[in-house]
């Protein structure tokens, strides 16, 4: 074999074990709080890996790990993923910012991305729902079905984006009804059967008669199907396990994001940015509407949701007052992205305290 020849045969060599190489799937890991289960948040992620792996077929390979406890159990589990060469990981819960933030320091070649976080860095993105929308739009059709006038909310950790979401779901009730009010019971867990379905019986004791959540098991609508209330899903929908009672869910639509992630990893263009989406980019969806719900009820719920695609509702617009009655939003504007992401108080028409 002539030198010429050998030249080929180590170019052709060296062209398939590139190509070879470029051809490797994209490592992804996602980290999730609570089980898959089949409703709630984590299954709502774990629904938008799979759409993710169904888009993206051999250009990637996924695994997830599940029930990883907020603080130092994450970043263990998060530096872990990374070290097993995973390039992009997902990590899935408001609590694992702080570990994340620490774990991309450490693997500056890994891109990270959490879930409604705020913290950026050049190998770290956020992003998150605009899921108030559907929770305003949620107390539109609680202050419609209350006949006691009072609506209920089991509160996971009084953290900004459940705040927010108490608040929508107060505020879009007196968009149909300026007196109602809205109790909420907090449960200091993401998902506790036990604890949503006590906190759940406390809050129909109390009056409540429609509530929600920002939890993730369906404890809180069997419960309210048990003492014959209306309640709505959440993060998924739940109509299945309490059907007489689950007037709709706001759901979270992950697919498509994770799609686009994953290519521009794959395609080198990824960059760190913070992502929000909600009714009008398809991130955040309404499921199905209770057939008990009225068909003005159902008009109405139509005509708000499309208001809201369309930009002329905002749930934060002003006037807006806190609990002790002082303006927050003035008439016309619209409270600011940065007091959202940090928003520790309560509406008017909210009864209670926030935990410290």
């Amino acid at each position: 074999m002539n030198r010429r020849t050998l030249l080929a045969a180590a170019l052709l060599s060296s062209l398939v074990a590139l190509n070879a190489y470029a051809a490797d799937p994209l490592k992804v890991a996602f980290v999730y709080v609570g089980p898959v289960g089949d409703a709630g948040w984590t299954y709502a992620h774990e629904q938008g890996r799979l759409a993710m792996e169904k888009a993206l077929g051999g250009k990637v390979v996924t695994t997830y790990v599940e029930n990883v406890p907020e603080g130092a159990d994450a970043e263990r589990v998060i530096r872990k993923l990374a070290a097993d060469g995973n390039k992009l990981v997902f990590t899935t819960s408001f609590g694992f910012m702080n570990p994340t933030e620490k774990v991309a320091k450490a693997f500056p070649n890994v891109v990270f991305e959490h879930a409604t976080g705020y913290k950026l860095a050049k190998n770290l993105g956020v992003y998150e729902t605009r899921q108030y929308e559907g929770t305003y739009l949620q107390g539109v059709i609680a202050a419609k079905m209350s006949k006691s006038g009072t609506i209920g909310f089991v509160g996971s950790y009084p953290v900004p984006e459940v705040i927010r979401n108490i608040n929508a779901y107060t505020l879009g009730a007196q968009s149909v009804n300026p007196a109602i009010k809205t109790k909420v019971v907090w449960i200091n867990s993401w998902y506790d059967p036990a604890k949503e379905r006590q906190a759940a019986e406390t809050l129909i004791a109390q009056g409540a008669d429609v509530l929600t959540q920002n939890t993730d098991s369906p404890a809180t609508l069997q419960v309210a199907q048990e003492k014959g209330k209306y309640a709505f899903g959440w993060d998924s929908d739940m109509a299945k396990f309490a059907p007489k009672a689950h007037l709709t869910a706001t759901t979270n639509s992950w697919g498509d994001f994770y799609t686009r992630t994953a290519q521009s990893v794959i395609a080198g263009t990824w960059k760190s940015a913070e992502v929000r989406g909600g009714l009008s980019e398809g991130m955040v969806k309404m499921s199905p509407l209770n057939a008990v719900i009225p068909a003005d009820t159902a008009k109405l719920f139509d005509a708000k949701k499309a208001a809201l695609v369309g930009g002329e509702i905002k749930p934060f617009h002003g006037p807006i007052k806190d609990q002790s009655g002082a303006l927050k939003v003035a008439a016309g504007k619209e409270l600011s992205l940065a007091d959202l992401k940090g928003m520790n108080w309560y509406v008017q028409g909210v009864e209670g305290t926030i935990p410290k």
